[in-house]
């Protein structure tokens, strides 16, 4: 018996769980008879259930163990502010030291002149902060019928009410209502596995860009206010835009005073070899950077929204005399939480984390692109640790499985019999393993997800529902 099975009785945790934890984008038909599988320990980049078996964690609890896991510094400097004060409302004029630690860390790190931060619990709330604050931002200006925000096909932006609806992928709306009253408008998603074949991916770039210029045409300029876009796609499929899509969009942006928000909830905090995404690898800056996840590695729920100077200059200006800008949360910037993140920043920069991603994301992409000699395998796509299998049926249609074989779970869940954890979405398997993977740990997860690939397209086979 481990010493996790001495703590906890493994079964009534799973008993409990399964009779009262309502889980997010959870299966009912499985889970009211599986349950769950419950994790107790974790060290670097493996996670150990209650029952003593240990995985490697090849999706970063949900892109955002970005430092891996136990890193005992973090705890102690979460602990400390926790003895010293745990709490105190940032409203009004009060603050911490963590808080403005913090917000000035982000401003140096933020490109450009992004240097004004507001504080959340989440990538949610990050992006609902933005959208609420451009609303502020127009109407300061006098133009309030800039409202509209553009996303994309296949984006995610979040769970919550606004930002589900800004979010583009159909399956997470099933059932559920979105705000559908003209606010958000959508554009296609930069899928370069999905174009035409017969198309380049310049011509490509430059469709989407038109698309988008006659979008605000075809809406009035006037009535647009934003465009989000997460700079690599993440739950819509880690989808990579061709090259030169950000610069020309935001250009498009520029023209129409239209402005630019980049969802970098995912990509930000190292996952592409860099603290942020916009600038160092995709040549823009835009008005506001939303992100979460990595900002503390998800060792305290923290979002931060983080403003240009310029559009920071009008917000700041009250509207009347003893007016307030009346937008923030009870836990906007937590002591605790933004303790958290400042030892998760030095972390990284002592370790040189975002180096080391530029050295090893490499092979990880070309060690996952070797599973194209796989007959199911279509596409290996994305870059650095933001990484996605995409599964077919047919190589030369790009056509897809049946929804209901289930094919990104069964490799998901072989890839677990074996001690690897991978995420599926669909058809598809997507890996964002903790920053600190070495190459023989980046080995072990190939291997391991070629084995499970193999072991399925056998049982399809087997069961006639697929030939190679």
């Amino acid at each position: 018996m481990t010493e996790t099975n001495q703590e906890y009785d493994a079964r009534d945790i799973w008993q409990k769980d399964r009779d009262h934890h309502v889980h997010p984008w959870t299966n009912f038909a499985t889970f009211k008879e599986k349950g769950s599988l419950v994790l107790a320990d974790a060290e670097g980049a493996y996670v150990s259930d209650v029952e003593g078996n240990r995985y490697l964690d090849g999706i970063g609890g949900l892109w955002c163990v970005n430092v891996g896991y136990g890193r005992k510094e973090i705890a102690r400097a979460m602990a400390e502010q926790a003895e010293k004060m745990v709490y105190y409302s940032s409203f009004g004029h009060h603050t911490s030291i963590p808080a403005a630690e913090l917000a000035h860390k982000l401003a140096t790190l933020a490109p450009g002149k992004l240097d004004h931060v507001q504080f959340g619990t989440g990538g949610s709330m990050a992006n609902d902060t933005a959208i609420r604050m451009i609303h502020y931002y127009f109407n300061r200006l006098g133009k309030k019928t800039k409202k509209k925000i553009i996303t994309r096909h296949d984006g995610y932006h979040g769970s919550t009410y606004l930002a589900m609806s800004l979010t583009g992928i159909e399956f997470d709306h099933q059932g559920f209502d979105i705000i559908d009253d003209g606010l958000i408008q959508r554009i296609s998603s930069p899928n370069t596995y999905r174009r035409p074949q017969d198309m380049s991916l310049d011509a490509f770039c430059d469709e989407l860009v038109n698309e988008f210029d006659e979008k605000i045409n075809e809406l009035g300029a006037e009535n647009v206010a934003a465009f989000i876009a997460e700079p690599i796609m993440g739950a819509g499929g880690v989808i990579v835009p061709p090259p030169g899509y950000h610069a020309r969009m935001l250009e498009v942006c520029r023209k129409h005073e239209v402005l630019y928000i980049a969802d970098e909830v995912v990509t930000a905090f190292g996952r592409l070899g860099h603290f942020f995404a916009s600038e160092s690898v995709f040549g823009m800056v835009p008005d506001i950077i939303t992100s979460a996840k990595g900002l503390s590695s998800a060792y305290a729920p923290l979002s931060a929204t983080i403003l240009s100077d310029e559009f920071y200059d009008v917000i700041s200006k009250p509207p009347a005399d003893g007016s307030l800008l009346t937008h923030g949360f009870t836990y906007s910037g937590h002591p605790v939480c933004c303790a958290a993140a400042l030892k998760n920043i030095e972390i990284m920069e002592r370790e040189d984390l975002c180096g080391h991603i530029r050295k090893v994301g490499p092979y990880l992409e070309q060690q996952l692109a070797s599973l194209s000699d796989l007959d199911i395998v279509g596409d290996v796509r994305g870059s650095h640790f933001m990484m996605c299998v995409e599964n077919v049926a047919d190589k030369e249609t790009r056509e897809l499985l049946a929804p209901e074989i289930e094919v990104g779970n069964r490799i998901a869940d072989a890839a677990e019999k074996r001690g690897v954890l991978v995420r599926p979405i669909a058809h598809l398997n997507v890996l964002s393993p903790p920053l600190v993977l070495d190459r023989d740990q980046i080995d072990t997860l190939v291997s391991v997800l070629r084995e499970s690939i193999v072991e399925v397209m056998d049982d399809l086979t087997r069961e006639g529902v697929w030939k190679p």
